[in-house]
């Protein structure tokens, strides 16, 4: 039998990351290049259809290539592929991805969320695996907040692929920050990466940083501004996961994207809230929050393991799962609800 590769794709609103796969948690060969949202939708799916072929006409020995899967930020319609007014790729609403890319390439693509294929590769390779959970809810913060679900072994799309929008849970309803997604006070405007920023430069004015990074050094160093800004997306999370907790009672939630790194900033104003927000946190919260095994019936809030290169990896694992004898992913593992 033929070994087999896959073409993943990570569009993010800054950059597109394109990678070759083959099995594990390691690439083939990757490619970078910047979104060119500025010159068009055309142009970011012939940016990233010259990628993808480039890829495709390597040699990777005696392997064939299993297909293509693209990880997109939300909201997405499926199976269509159809964006639907996602808050950070301005000018994308009812954009046919799906048909776009197919057209350009000549074969068939997977299309998904972002957030869903960051929570797949976790709970394949990364912390879904070392604790052998078989649900997961993930929170990815970073240029929004994305959210990923993976209910008994499967992907959670809803009913028309827009489950797991907990970025757009309201966390402040009175004078809450205008969002994207047409909404004010959603948990993106006090947790994102951009939050973090709109946030600083409101308490510090002209003085603020321009990156959260910046803003998380200072913090870091004592500045009690930078400090109280990371209070804030503590509270915000712990509100939000407030939500998720109390709705889906799962074993374990995670926290990626580059945010994360300043999790010791954040976490313990989240942790002081959870247990007065959330009855089902109060009633499960363990006694180490870190622990080396998670204990049964209890709740778990930890950072994800595999960093930036999830959503890459979770695009890689699309197109696999339908590829009968493939070991990298089982065929139930994505299903449409």
């Amino acid at each position: 039998m033929d070994e087999l590769f896959s073409i993943g794709v990570d569009l993010g609103g800054t950059n597109l990351r394109i990678a070759s796969y083959t099995d594990g948690t390691d690439f083939l060969d990757t490619i970078l290049v910047p979104t060119r949202l500025a010159e068009g939708r055309d142009r970011v799916v012939r940016d990233m259809c010259e990628a993808i072929n480039a890829l495709a006409i390597k040699d990777y020995g005696n392997r064939r290539l299993a297909g293509v899967g693209i990880g997109t930020p939300g909201p997405l319609e499926l199976p269509e592929g159809i964006l639907r007014n996602p808050p950070n790729l301005p000018g994308w609403d009812g954009f046919d991805l799906r048909q776009a890319v197919e057209s350009t390439l000549g074969r068939p693509v997977e299309i998904e969320s972002d957030a869903n294929i960051a929570a797949l590769a976790e709970f394949k390779f990364g912390a879904g695996r070392a604790h052998n959970v078989k649900s997961l809810c993930m929170l990815t913060l970073g240029t929004g907040v994305g959210n990923g679900l993976i209910l008994g072994k499967h992907i959670w799309h809803g009913s028309t692929g827009m489950g797991g929008e907990g970025g757009h849970i309201v966390v402040q309803d009175i004078g809450g920050a205008p969002c994207g997604c047409g909404g004010y006070g959603c948990l993106e405007q006090y947790a994102s990466a951009p939050a973090i920023v709109r946030m600083a430069g409101e308490l510090m004015g002209p003085a603020a940083p321009s990156t959260s990074e910046e803003i998380a050094h200072l913090a870091m160093a004592g500045n009690q501004q930078c400090l109280q800004v990371f209070e804030r997306v503590g509270h915000a999370l712990a509100i939000g996961l407030t939500g998720l907790i109390n709705t889906l009672n799962l074993p374990l939630y995670l926290i990626g994207g580059g945010v994360c790194e300043a999790w010791d900033l954040f976490a313990p104003a989240m942790f002081r809230e959870l247990p007065v927000r959330s009855y089902v946190y109060r009633l499960t919260a363990p006694d180490v929050l870190q622990p080396e095994h998670l204990e049964r019936h209890k709740t778990y809030i930890l950072g994800a393991q595999l960093g930036p290169s999830a959503g890459l990896l979770g695009a890689c694992l699309l197109p696999l799962h339908q590829k009968s004898g493939s070991s990298q992913i089982a065929e139930d593992t994505l299903v449409h609800q």
